[in-house]
């Protein structure tokens, strides 16, 4: 080839990154069968930019699209930005400028960046969630719901951030705190919008094997929705018409229900106020437990205190016995009734109690040492009348039966999920399009009225009222009713960030449709999105709550059959990238890596390489330096193979180690690798080195190979081997399995199921009495087969032998 160039990342990559925003190198059309949609969470614009962590994510789907075009695949891989909400908001109140103006700019500088790093986004399908063309579907979404009985408006006693001054769902709350500030976080009563994602409970968990998601993902969304089932059990109140309702998983221990505990927000405190005999005692508890966040009062690891409720007393139907009612704070109103019955004998947090309080303890499930601690395992029911001898599951069955026989219970399935609330009493998000008449009450704003837009007003600061900045704009406020064109006013709380997050992914697929959400045809080419990626962090709301509206959609008919109700065939997810000596990365520790200094250094390549090198990807690990540079010279290295580059022609032993490559690196691709599929362009690239002269054929294999990788340089080096074509749409390369194939393999030797030596054969080797005998004349297989009898001899071809002796 050519004289010696000099690696010079700069020209390079504004070269081309220049020529794919001009020739719309990445944008893609709806034709064609095969597809691949990839797809990465789209960024909160924050004044501060991305960050690497978000370009860890954003690289490694990169990679992954990259790969599919080359393999010719059409592919859907875009980007757009979360604007709506909290993190856009506290900006520009940080700031002092509206949200309008401190957003565009943010964009414009998260879209610099992005392009800075060389990712192959279809910037044609790009939008804000803050665009009206955009929220006006958003808007259209709840109304439907509204429509079919999924929204509804009701008073609730709501998690209230003290610092943002709006409601929280309980999933933004995070150890007691808000999660977007770490602000304050008390109880409060407000009116707020809610939506019935109860009512898809049961989908939302079974629908989970339909899809390819990461175990621990599918564990965290069965474990947020918190699905337990058992009985509800009716408890008499001692003289009153009044009765106490509790929730159990565990039936079968009623006959051991020595007293019973209530939330301090349950309302029989107040029904029954005239008998209480401690009445300041009882006030002043609840009053201290209002102080508590819901963590707090459910940490196992705390004191659990209470007060009883004297002068009242709960009957258990099941024993006639009269028990002690208590108010605790570790009983919530939030789950279940917000009244436990208290089996001290069979549950730990009870038998805490009982002791500290010095009250009854009887067991009704054989085992354990009561004097010690809870026995909480199954076991032969003692102590239970009629239903002694029965085992746990048995009894739970016959008692359930004996309870919905006399009117006292029934079959119950409970959840931990509660319905989404969907109101903030923010400025800076979409405005909810349900306008309030006295005559008609809520009504939803028409379709044709869509989208209400956010009007600027003067201050959009949150207020200490509790109230939206929105409600000072009368002249905005004042409408009409859409249902008796009476005088009316416009809902003045908006949705929470979520809402535009919650359905981005089918906007990408038709994002100028202005008749419709979207398309059929366009939804049927292009969905569900085959593979999506993004921080753990995300996986009990944001994939929790897309999951819901996906499939309100589809039971619309929004979303055709033959898509199916889940959006996402795949997800995974990224380790956290530390700041230098593993501490994690914040403003306060002023450790935060800023990207853009490093491709202003080393480029952007030498970036996207390290980020995909630093380790296995779904690992947090520490950013180093050291690293970077390393990486900056193999791709230095690399650019120098080009000098070398001939007709001469590769030697079976170079052929052979090009073939293995393509193998691992198509593997580790698919498997999310990287680290190790980077190593082996490394292990190629020492290969090359040591050659005088390098095939051109076996080079312009290895540029495809770094493509993915290294999109700026493999282009630049792709030219220069004569190609006049964009790599971007270059044919992958194919191995050939037989120079694929390893001449030798280790092969583990096991003993009774144990791992205990190797040898190392020929690859293909078939199983063989000489091979039997080598083996059992190894020292460390020896050890453990003399003096015992070889039962069975199992021999793998490629991967185990299998010894069984006694």
């Amino acid at each position: 080839m050519a004289n010696k160039q000099e690696y010079n990342f700069q020209k390079i990559e504004s070269k081309w990154q220049e020529y794919w925003q001009e020739n719309s190198v990445f944008s893609v059309d709806d034709k064609g069968q095969k597809k691949f949609y990839g797809l990465v969470e789209f960024p909160y614009p924050s004044g501060d930019g991305l960050h690497t962590g978000h370009l860890r994510s954003y690289t490694a789907l990169d990679v992954v699209s990259r790969k599919k075009r080359m393999e010719g695949y059409k592919v859907l891989y875009p980007m757009g930005f979360d604007a709506f909400g909290l993190p856009a908001e506290n900006y520009a109140v940080k700031t002092n400028t509206a949200p309008q103006i401190t957003t565009e700019k943010n964009i414009a500088n998260y879209k610099r960046q992005m392009n800075s790093i060389g990712l192959s986004f279809d910037w044609q399908r790009s939008f804000s969630t803050t665009d009206p063309d955009y929220y006006k579907w958003t808007q259209w979404i709840f109304v439907q719901m509204f429509n079919k009985g999924l929204a509804y408006k009701a008073k609730e006693n709501i998690n209230w951030c003290t610092s943002c001054k709006i409601g929280l769902a309980n999933e933004e709350v995070v150890a007691g705190v808000c999660e977007r500030c770490g602000g304050e976080v008390i109880k409060k009563e407000k009116e707020q919008w809610l939506l019935k994602i109860t009512e898809y409970a049961d989908r939302l968990i079974n629908d989970l094997d339909k899809v390819d998601f990461l175990p621990q993902i599918k564990k965290q969304q069965i474990d947020w929705i918190g699905k337990s089932e058992g009985a509800q059990v009716k408890f008499a109140i001692k003289d009153s018409q009044e009765s106490l309702e509790v929730f159990t998983t565990r039936p079968d221990t009623l006959f051991g229900a020595t007293f019973m505990v209530i939330a301090p927000e349950h309302d029989l405190i107040n029904s029954l106020v005239d008998k209480l005999e401690n009445l300041s005692e009882v006030k002043k508890y609840i009053e201290s437990a209002k102080k508590k966040s819901d963590l707090e009062r459910a940490d196992e690891n705390k004191e659990k205190t209470g007060v009883e409720l004297k002068g009242i007393k709960a009957i258990n139907q099941v024993s006639s016995e009269e028990i002690p009612i208590f108010v605790a704070d570790y009983v919530m109103m939030s789950y279940g009734t917000g009244a436990i019955m208290a089996v001290p004998a069979h549950d730990q947090r009870d038998w805490e109690f009982a002791r500290k309080y010095n009250l009854s303890i009887v067991p009704v499930v054989e085992g354990g040492s009561i004097e010690e601690s809870a026995f909480e395992a199954d076991g032969k029911s003692i102590n239970s009348g009629d239903f002694n001898g029965l085992e746990t599951q048995e009894f739970k069955k016959e008692i359930i039966v004996w309870l919905e026989k006399n009117k006292i219970g029934q079959a119950t399935v409970n959840y931990k999920l509660h319905d989404w609330i969907f109101s903030r009493q923010r400025y800076w998000g979409e405005p909810i399009p349900m306008v309030h008449c006295d005559k008609c009450g809520w009504v939803p704003v028409a379709e044709k009225d869509l989208p209400v837009t956010l009007p600027e007003v003067d201050d959009f600061k949150p207020g200490d009222d509790g109230e939206s900045p929105l409600a000072k704009a009368e002249d905005w406020v004042k409408t009409t009713c859409p249902s008796c064109a009476g005088e009316a006013k416009r809902e003045t709380d908006v949705m929470p960030n979520w809402a535009g997050s919650n359905w981005y992914f089918v906007r990408y697929c038709d994002p100028k449709n202005d008749k419709q959400l979207i398309d059929l045809k366009k939804a049927e080419h292009w969905l569900p999105v085959d593979w999506y990626n993004g921080g753990m962090e995300h996986t009990t709301l944001h994939l929790l709550y897309s999951r819901f509206v996906f499939k309100f959609l589809y039971d619309i008919g929004v979303i055709p059959k033959k898509v199916g109700s889940e959006p996402y065939q795949k997800r995974t997810a990224q380790g956290m990238i530390l700041g230098e000596g593993g501490i994690k990365m914040s403003k306060s520790k002023g450790n935060v890596i800023n990207p853009d200094d490093y491709v202003a250094k080393y480029g952007a390549d030498t970036v996207r390489v390290y980020e995909m090198f630093m380790g296995p990807f779904d690992q947090s690990i520490a950013w180093d330096d050291k690293g970077v540079v390393g990486v900056y010279r193999f791709l230095d290295r690399v650019w120098n193979l080009q000098d070398k580059v001939s007709d001469t022609k590769a030697d079976k032993e170079t052929e052979s180690l090009l073939h293995k490559t393509i193998k691992k690196i198509g593997q580790d691709i698919e498997d999310m690798r990287f680290n190790t599929a980077i190593s082996q362009l490394m292990i190629m690239t020492n290969a090359l080195d040591k050659q005088k002269e390098i095939d051109k054929n076996i080079f312009e294999i290895f540029v495809l190979l770094l493509a993915p990788f290294a999109p700026h340089m493999a282009e630049e080096l792709w030219q220069s081997l004569g190609n006049k074509e964009s790599i971007t749409y270059a044919k992958w390369p194919e191995y050939d399995e037989s120079l694929a194939k390893d001449e030798m393999v280790k092969i583990g030797i096991q003993i009774n199921g144990k791992l205990r030596d190797e040898i190392e054969l020929e690859t293909d080797t078939e199983p063989s009495d000489k091979i039997k005998e080598d083996v059992l004349a190894k020292e460390k297989v020896k050890k453990y087969t003399q003096d015992k009898e070889v039962i069975k001899f199992i021999h793998i071809k490629n991967k185990i032998i299998s010894i069984v002796v006694k």
